[in-house]
């Protein structure tokens, strides 16, 4: 394949890739903001912050975790008696977390995607100048 057909694929699917994952994280932080979840107060980090990106949304899954912890007295969904009513706060703070966990898991898949587009269009730039260099050679050839 030619480089310049190569360096035109590269930068298409690199194009691609930066709109689909800036796309992806406008989505997830847009859904995540019509939440209006604020961060705990008692967050070690980003407290009272409205969780809208991948830092607030792990701060706030990880104060469920402690606020759910101190709730069960130290003991999670699996090690409370199936009778115990507490299991069903740690139930509640389990899928709350994972939910969370979710989102921080798609920014990072954005994150990632619009990372290896920028990576992309640098190959396709490497590839567009080899293409313009295999151009330019049988001319000086021809000159010498």
């Amino acid at each position: 394949m030619k480089p310049k057909v190569v360096a035109i694929l590269l930068f298409v699917a690199g194009a691609f890739l930066i709109v689909a994952g800036a796309g992806t994280w406008y989505t997830v932080s847009d859904q995540l903001a019509a939440e209006q979840i604020t961060v705990s107060d008692d967050a070690s980090c980003q407290a009272g912050q409205t969780v809208n990106g991948p830092l607030e949304a792990f701060c706030q899954a990880e104060i469920i975790n402690k606020h759910a912890l101190e709730s069960t007295g130290g003991k999670t969904y699996a090690q409370l008696d199936r009778e115990d009513p507490l299991r069903a706060v740690a139930q509640s703070a389990s899928f709350l977390r994972a939910s969370l966990f979710t989102s921080v898991v798609a920014f990072g898949v954005a994150a990632f995607a619009m990372g290896v587009g920028v990576l992309m269009l640098i190959i396709g730039a490497g590839f567009s100048n080899l293409a313009k260099r295999e151009a330019a050679a049988p001319a000086e050839a021809a000159t010498v």
